[in-house]
Order: structure tokens, then sequence, then C-alpha cells
């Protein structure tokens, strides 16, 4: 249905964002899914898809990936210039030591197909895709992230980045990188969130059942991903603290529900999570508080003493240094969407 037609109730039809994603020979399928499977899950409060997601390549047709089969891509470069959002996955060839190695030059000129974007649009990479970007020029000067295995590689390859490869992902401007595959699917999310809210970006962790919420700032390499099946670990205090969000919560009382000390927990807590216990239950407690925004009608005093943060003017201190705005605006942003049904997103939308 073409674009601005009325369906037989009156209403008119949302102009989805659009997602380009621009594959090469070597692509890792996991990514590619990965971009697709999040955006296309991505819903209104009416049901709506809020995003048109499509693959190219710089010639329509098979595409190797770095497994044992290949896709065929629909679309050229020409959808490229009509994306919203430009997501660039890795390509990945195995060099003798095993490390990945971003095959910028068997996709073709891709800095020339990255200079068809629009200037308003906003331009992804996930993994060592942001050696494309980089070789673009599109990076240059900004802070960026890549696999931490191939940071000495970028930063030899590329002084005028900024690299940053204790990160998840990065934003600068228009431009974002993100770490391995997996930090991939914190920075669509982050993506989402950004354009319309905790409440959808939180309904399509729960629809593909991943973590709604892990800061960009996190650190990409973690000592023990997955704890050790013997002794204690900080998950049940974690578990506890979620539940407990709107009390004032300690580092003892959290030591305390993972029966160590708190020496000990602060260690096992940075190496199971990323980042120390105090940085997380911030996190916890700005989603609970974006989340209250969105859903609710709460006086926003209510809204913080329900996420933790006490008086309304902790609320606006904490929001404004991490969002760069206060409650009562991103309400108005997220939360009046919500309340009339009719979520719209606010960033450009294709013809």
């Amino acid at each position: 249905m073409p674009a601005g037609r009325k369906r037989a109730s009156g209403a008119a039809v949302r102009r989805r964002h659009l997602v380009a994603v621009l594959v090469r020979d070597g692509v890792m399928p996991l990514e590619l899914g990965a971009v697709h499977q999040l955006f296309g899950v991505a819903r209104g409060s009416d049901g709506e898809r809020l995003y048109d997601v499509r693959t190219c390549a710089a010639v329509p047709g098979p595409v190797r990936t770095d497994a044992d089969f290949s896709i065929d891509v629909p679309h050229g470069p020409q959808v490229l210039a009509r994306a919203d959002t430009v997501v660039v996955p890795a390509s990945h060839a195995l060099d003798d030591t095993g490390t990945g190695t971003d095959t910028v030059a068997a996709g073709g000129d891709v800095a020339g197909l990255l200079s068809t974007v629009r200037p308003e649009a906003r331009v992804a990479s996930i993994c060592t895709g942001a050696f494309a970007l980089a070789r673009a020029g599109l990076l240059d000067g900004r802070r960026a992230t890549t696999h931490w295995l191939s940071a000495e590689r970028f930063r030899r390859e590329f002084p005028a980045v900024e690299l940053d490869p204790d990160v998840l992902f990065t934003e600068d401007g228009r431009v974002f990188t993100s770490a391995g595959e997996a930090a991939g699917i914190d920075l669509c999310l982050h993506l989402i969130r950004s354009d319309h809210g905790a409440a959808v970006a939180n309904d399509v962790a729960r629809r593909t059942v991943v973590p709604p919420f892990r800061d960009g700032g996190q650190a990409q390499f973690v000592d023990v991903p997955v704890p050790a099946p013997t002794g204690g670990h900080t998950g049940p205090a974690r578990s506890w603290a979620l539940e407990h969000l709107d009390e004032t919560l300690s580092l003892d009382d959290l030591a305390r529900h993972a029966s160590m000390s708190t020496r000990t927990f602060t260690r096992r807590f940075r190496r199971e999570v990323g980042v120390s216990p105090g940085a997380w239950l911030l996190q916890q407690r700005l989603l609970r508080a974006r989340d209250l925004l969105e859903r609710s009608e709460l006086p926003v005093d209510a809204v913080a003493r329900r996420a933790g943060f006490g008086t309304g003017a902790s609320l606006r201190q904490h929001f404004a240094r991490a969002l760069g705005t206060s409650p009562a605006a991103y309400r108005a942003t997220f939360g009046q969407d919500l309340r009339n049904q009719n979520v719209t997103s606010r960033l450009p939308r294709h013809p």
C-alpha cells in the first residue's frame, strides 16, 4: 500500500523507517540475522511494524557467508540512497592466526557505496564492520569501537579514529559502531530505544529473549561470562535488587543476598557483569524510570520513588547526565504516543 493511503477506518498508514544492511562476501550470518530479527519484530502500540529491513550488496545475487552456504541478496546499492539507517556487518576471512580479517576489498568499492548514503541517515557497524566505515572516512576524528581481537590492527590502519576497544558500542553523531556479534544486538536495541523509547525496545528484547539493556560503556570483554557451576555468584543478588529497586540498596545488602563478603561480591560482580554494582544499579533504575514515564501517568516524583531515586530532583539530575534530557521532555516524546495509542517514529522515513 503506498505511503499516505488511508485504511477503511480513515487512519493513515505509517511510513516505516528503512534499515539497509550492506553485506559483502564473507558476511557473518548471525550478525545479518540479528539486524533483521530485532528491527523486524519492533511494533507500535497499534501492532504495526515500525521498520522495513532490506539487505543489499554491491551487485544483487549470491553472496558468500563465512559459513558453508551462500545467501541470495535481492537488492543492489540503490537502496542505500533511500535508507534512514545503514548497517554494515562484519565480512570475515580467517587469517593464519585465526583472527577475523574484514574483507572489505572483496565487497567492491565500499567507500563509494557508502558515499551515496544521505547526510541525515544513520550509519552503524557490527564487529569488524568498523573497518569498512573507517576506510570510507566515516570514522575520522570520531570515537569508535570494534572487536577487541582486531583493535591493534585497527589502530595501525586508522590512527585518525579515536578507538575505544573496551566498550560494547559507541555513538558519535550519526555514526555508531559496536564490538563483537552480541554487542551488535545491544546496538540495535539502543537504536530502537532511541527511536521509540524503552517500552518498544523492551518488547523487542522479550520477543527475542535477550537482555533489554546493556549500557554501551559496559566492558566488551568479561573474564567469566558464565559463572562457574560451583560456588556462589551474583545472579540471585541481581534478581533480588530488581524486585526492590524502590528501596535504598547498599553494596552490603547486595553482597549479603549473594552470601559473600563485600569485597568478594564486588570483584565477582564486575567479572560477571562487566561493570561495578553501583553502575549496574543506576542503569536498572534509569531503565525502570523510563519505562514508568512511558507506560504510566505517575507524577515525576512518584516515578522517582518507584525507580529508587528518592526525589524528583535526583531523577532529573541523573536523567540529564545520562540522557541529556529531563523526565518531562522524555515523557512528552515517548509517553504521549502510548497514551494516544499512536506510536510514530521521530526519525525520517523513506518515501
